[in-house]
């Protein structure tokens, strides 16, 4: 009875040996491409879980100064973002808000603040406040304000303006800091 005891023990082991063999070969063949182990040549080090689940950066801050928008005090304007940072003399945003485009939009580049007016009629018809000019395009004047009213509505693009639209207190608070020859920098 021994042999035959040790011959079922031995069966049951090579049974179970079997099963986790094949276990093992279904779970490896279900994980997703990018999880799987590479391969690799001896003395080099696996990656980081993290590495290989291909980790976004963090995400960027929008209210952060754009990098390549200069140094020293400044009006940063952001075409793609749609944003404004009113900038000190240390490089750091006293203030950032978003706008709305104007239809006519000027080329990235520095420009400065050439006329401002208290309160004007917009090129779109609208009673405007606080606009700050700074560049020109294809005779289009291009400049930041407010709507007395507080719209900030999509320019119509069958319409050349150059009315970049803030709110009334983003107004408030260009007005105050652009002042004739402030610096203007226009991004992508």
């Amino acid at each position: 009875m021994a042999r035959s005891s040790s011959g079922f023990v031995a069966g049951l082991t090579a049974a179970a040996v079997a099963v986790v063999a094949f276990l093992a070969y279904q779970a490896s063949a279900s994980v997703p491409a990018d999880l799987a182990e590479r391969p690799r040549t001896p003395g080099t080090v696996a990656p980081s879980a993290s590495a290989s689940t291909g980790a976004k950066k963090p995400a960027k801050n929008p209210t952060a100064v754009p990098a390549a928008s200069g140094t020293g005090q400044r009006v940063v304007y952001s075409l793609r973002d749609r944003r404004v940072w009113l900038v000190d003399e240390k490089n750091k945003a006293v203030r950032t808000f978003t706008v709305a485009p104007s239809s006519v939009s000027p080329e990235p580049g520095a420009y400065a603040v050439t006329s401002r007016s208290g309160s004007v009629t917009g090129s779109d018809g609208v009673q405007i406040e606080h606009v700050v000019r700074f560049a020109s395009v294809d005779g289009v004047t291009v400049g930041f304000s407010a709507a007395v009213d507080g719209s900030m509505p999509s320019p119509d693009p069958a319409k050349k303006t150059g009315g970049i639209r803030m709110k009334r207190a983003d107004g408030d608070a260009m007005w105050t800091f652009a002042s004739i020859g402030a610096k203007v920098v226009v991004v992508s």
